[in-house]
């Protein structure tokens, strides 16, 4: 399987309705403590944007309601993949990416069979308060090394300056919050992002 170098990660549909259109293949919808109702119904404006401008869906922990709005692609994190019906996610056709931080999280993770493998943080965030010091690049290779032929996500502190430094140790694809949603123009800041990954997606 192969994903899109550039991996943004929003927590509404309003922002995937902004972005994008703009010419985004690979977006994540993380939505935390809002009400079951909202949350599909974010998702549902969500497939509906991303089915229109061919740009793949993941929706982060919600996996339950992912098969039932009919999407094809999840992320769990590993408190999430803990109580979640494995069997289920893969009878319904979904597709699965997991989070790892340490060896006991991504030993955890290959035996669930994930369709890829995301690491951070890569370097240090200001999302949340992370349990984990920045796992640094050669971290990266070392997990690479270790996940292939599986898809490594780096995610945590990126921007698009540090896009080049992924990738050149292991990263199939960069993940991104904070650096385009908290930018002052979020509009032109994925634009960037576009053109900074654009060699890594074979366009030259």
């Amino acid at each position: 399987m192969k994903l899109d170098p550039f991996y943004l990660i929003v927590d509404s549909a309003a922002w995937i309705e902004r972005l994008v259109p703009l010419g985004v293949k690979l977006v994540q919808l993380r939505i935390k403590e809002r009400a079951l109702s909202d949350i599909r119904a974010d998702i549902r404006r969500a497939k509906a944007v991303c089915a229109a401008h061919e740009c793949q869906l993941i929706v982060n922990d919600y996996w339950q309601l992912a098969i039932e709005e009919g999407c094809d692609f999840i992320h769990l994190g590993q408190e999430d993949l803990a109580t979640a019906d494995l069997a289920a996610i893969r009878e319904a056709g979904l597709k699965l990416g997991l989070s790892t931080h340490d060896e006991a999280e991504l030993a955890t993770a290959l035996a669930a069979r994930p369709d890829y493998i995301a690491l951070g943080p890569i370097y240090p965030t200001i999302l949340k308060v992370m349990s984990w010091a920045p796992q640094g690049l050669d971290r990266l290779r070392d997990w690479k090394s270790r996940v292939d032929p599986l898809p490594l996500v780096a995610i945590g502190g990126l921007t698009v300056e540090r896009i080049a430094g992924v990738f050149e140790n292991g990263a199939d694809s960069a993940a991104v919050v904070t650096d385009i949603t908290r930018n002052p123009d979020p509009e032109q800041r994925t634009l960037a992002w576009i053109a900074a990954t654009r060699s890594f997606r074979g366009e030259g």
